[in-house]
Order: structure tokens, then C-alpha cells, then sequence
């Protein structure tokens, strides 16, 4: 246990949790990031929609953060954390190799983990010939052969918006359901074919996304598959703190545009807050949530001086 405790823990060191610490180091605040080092974009080659950052891979993206924190004297770890706990006016941070330490203010930063649909061969893909978000990589395949695979009736939204980047667009549609007269004449007019025997499996040529296979036997060839996993939030380690869940799907972090929780010495910030959030929304969430931190540790100095 360190000898005094932080002025405050980050506990995930993605773009969220290295926004804060650079807000907090740039505040003069003894702070300490820990990090599980399995970010959500790990998966993916290169970032876009990050002004200034356009192309630039997650992991420099990273590697540059964490240098500009500790130029503020921020410390950073790899580490997991185990579990948050209160001590009276302190949360205890227990880390999974049994080191603990505590601090003023904690937040939280750990992100989401994207749960694929049971497919043979989408884990392989992921992120390379499998995408989620065509703001993110539609660009890269526009005009070539896609397909989306819905995985909700939610899907629907995202077979329309893949449309944007080509006219050569396969709907996979058996996890819609069945499909109204209204809704198919709308992707009839649009030219998007729609399959409604299940996926079966993905194949690849090379290491390369080639087709993909339906129930029913049939390989549709295809360059690139869209789809929408499901996000789940990696926030077990802090079930003890009793935290708010906002009525949203994926059920959130409930917090204000400041980022503070229910608990009035956490904060959140990045997709624990917003599943489907991107780049550029976790960094002004953690800036944010960051300069809150800092605020809020203010007025207890200032409370404390008077006492």
C-alpha cells in the first residue's frame, strides 16, 4: 500500500483513462493509472474519424498518450484490478497480484469487451475482414462486396447505413425476424439483397475474408461483413461500489456531463459510459471527467484547510 494515497486512480488506460491523467497531471495531481493493456480497438490496424490522428494505429495512439501523462508526472502500471472498495473518506484499489492502494478520487475507464455472434471464423476476423462501425472503417471497403449480418431486430439501421459506402450490399438477415412487407420493398428499392438463412460460417482465402456460408450450403462471396456485437462492460471488479446503470442499452454507467456516478468519489468515462462511443468522444469524456476530478478535490482542499 503506498505511504499516502493518490489524489486519484485511473483504472483502464485507453484514450478515456489517458485523457484524465493528462488533465490531472497537468493539475499537479499525484495520479496513477492502472492498465489491463487490452483496449477494445486493440483489434483493428488503424484509427479514423480521430482528427489529427487519421490513419494513426491504437497502439501508437496509446504510446504517445501514456509519454504525454508521464510528462506530467502521472505513473502508469500494467495491472488488473481486482476490486474497488470504500475506507471511510478513501477507495481502496486491490490489484490482482494482492498490491493495493487508495485514494481520494478513482475513475473509472476499463471499457467495454465485444461479445461475437456464435460464428465460425468471426473471432479470426475480427476487426480485419469483420467490422462494427463504417464511420470507422466504412471508407477502406467502400465500393467493394459487403455484407451485413444482423445480430437484433436494432440491426436494421445499420444494414440501411452500410448502403452509404457501396452498391453491392448483402443483408443477412435471419436475427431480424421476420422482415414486414414495408421494410423489405424499402431494402428492395435500395438494392440490398437480403439472405434469411442463418450464417453458418465465414470463409477466408489467405487470411482474407472471402465469403460467407449460410445454412442452406450457399457461399456468398463478399469482401467485408458489418455486424453489431454485443458490448459488455468490464466493470465486475467495482460491483461492491453499488454504482447507478442508466436505462440505455447496454446498460451504462449512469453519470452527468461531468462524469461523476452515484458514488461521489468515482467518476466514469469513455465506453463504460457510452458502448458505442468512438475515439473522439472518450477522449473530450475522459478531459472532462478529469478536470471534474480535479475541481471536486478542490473544494475538499479547501474544505480541509478551513477545518
Amino acid at each position: 500500500m503506498t505511504s499516502s494515497p493518490w489524489d486519484a486512480i485511473i483504472i483502464g488506460g485507453g484514450a478515456a483513462g489517458l485523457s484524465a491523467a493528462q488533465m490531472l497531471g497537468r493539475a499537479r495531481r499525484r495520479t496513477l493509472v492502472l492498465d489491463a493493456g487490452s483496449p477494445r480497438n486493440r483489434f483493428a490496424a488503424h484509427m479514423h474519424g480521430v482528427l489529427g490522428h487519421d490513419g494513426r494505429s491504437p497502439a501508437e495512439l496509446y504510446e504517445l498518450g501514456r509519454a504525454e501523462a508521464r510528462a506530467y508526472g502521472v505513473e502508469i502500471t500494467d495491472a488488473t484490478v481486482a476490486a474497488v472498495r470504500e475506507d471511510g473518506d478513501l477507495l481502496v484499489v486491490e490489484r490482482a497480484d494482492g498490491a493495493v492502494d487508495t485514494a481520494r478520487a478513482v475513475l473509472l475507464a476499463t471499457g467495454v469487451a465485444d461479445d461475437l455472434p456464435a460464428v465460425a471464423g468471426i473471432r479470426e476476423q475480427w476487426g480485419r475482414g469483420v467490422l462494427h462501425c463504417p464511420y470507422c472503417h466504412g471508407f477502406e471497403v467502400a465500393g467493394r462486396r459487403l455484407g451485413v449480418m444482423a445480430t437484433s431486430p436494432a440491426s436494421l439501421h445499420q444494414i440501411e447505413l452500410v448502403r452509404q459506402w457501396t452498391d453491392d450490399l448483402i443483408a443477412f438477415t435471419a436475427e431480424l425476424g421476420p422482415v414486414d412487407d414495408d421494410v423489405a420493398a424499402r431494402l428492395d428499392a435500395r438494392g440490398i439483397r437480403q439472405v434469411s438463412s442463418p450464417v453458418d460460417e465465414l470463409i477466408e482465402r489467405n487470411g482474407n475474408l472471402v465469403a460467407v456460408q449460410t445454412a442452406d450450403g450457399v457461399a456468398h462471396e463478399i469482401d467485408a461483413l458489418f455486424t453489431a456485437p454485443v458490448p459488455r462492460l468490464q466493470l465486475a471488479f467495482a460491483d461492491g461500489l453499488g454504482l447507478a446503470r442508466a436505462d440505455q442499452p447496454g446498460a451504462p454507467l449512469a453519470v452527468d456531463v461531468l462524469g461523476a456516478t452515484s458514488h461521489p468519489r468515482v467518476w466514469a468515462a469513455g465506453n463504460l459510459v457510452a458502448p458505442y462511443g468512438n475515439v473522439p468522444l472518450s477522449m473530450g469524456q475522459g478531459s472532462m471527467a478529469g478536470a471534474a476530478i480535479n475541481a471536486a478535490l478542490v473544494q475538499a482542499d479547501a474544505a480541509d484547510a478551513v477545518a
